[in-house]
């Protein structure tokens, strides 16, 4: 698995992944999606300088031209419900893609909220197979749902090229799926805006930024 880190560089990324921790400016719920929507645009044009290419015969107003246009059919996935605007960010550049959709939630079974399986209930997804699949989720804590969401997309075929993107991962989550993918046969790139370093005692991410979910879109009962 290719790992690609853009904490380990400065850009643009690095003013909007702030704004997202800063507890300061969190309470705006609409600057926060737009943030995510932003870093998911940003990611979205990396991305896609790793896509396949081939040359296009265009006919403009004044001459024919050639120009190189990517060829991979792309499916868009992502994980309900944090996952929505970093989605919108990917969909509003890949957009002619196709999309796919999973729930997969943390189920806690205790009452320290120190143990949880993760729980699946819903996917909507296009046939994969052949295709190139970007899946997105904002944070990776131990990186579970991720695989668990990636398990239920390939009910649907065996996709040609998989990308795993989120805003934040714990170093945790990328050792998880350093090792889930290990001993398979898939071509597979993990890009992160940053890998933050320690996971609590309840599995969030630390610095992290809280719940994705609930500051996108409020609290949940």
């Amino acid at each position: 698995m290719i790992i690609k880190d853009f904490s380990n560089s400065n850009s643009l990324l690095n003013k909007f992944l702030s704004e997202l921790r800063d507890v300061n400016i969190q309470n705006d719920t609409l600057k926060f999606r737009n943030n995510v929507v932003r870093i998911g645009h940003i990611l979205a044009y990396e991305l896609s300088k790793d896509l396949d290419y081939s040359s296009r015969h265009l006919v403009t107003p004044n001459s024919d031209t050639e120009m190189q246009i990517h060829d991979d059919e792309i499916v868009l996935g992502t994980i309900l419900r944090a996952g929505l605007p970093l989605h919108q960010g990917f969909l509003d550049f890949f957009d002619n893609a196709e999309n796919a959709f999973v729930s997969a939630f943390r189920k806690y079974i205790d009452n320290e909220h120190e143990e949880f399986i993760v729980h699946t209930e819903y996917l909507a997804c296009p046939s994969v197979d052949g295709k190139t699949l970007i899946l997105t989720d904002v944070m990776l804590a131990t990186g579970s749902s991720m695989v668990m969401a990636y398990e239920s997309i390939l009910k649907n075929g065996t996709p040609k090229k998989v990308h795993l993107v989120s805003i934040i991962a714990s170093r945790q989550s990328v050792d998880y799926l350093k090792d889930y993918f290990k001993n398979k046969n898939v071509d597979v790139t993990l890009w992160a805006g940053v890998v933050d370093p320690i996971l609590d005692k309840h599995y969030y991410i630390v610095p992290g930024l809280g719940d994705a979910g609930d500051l996108c879109y409020g609290e949940k009962i």
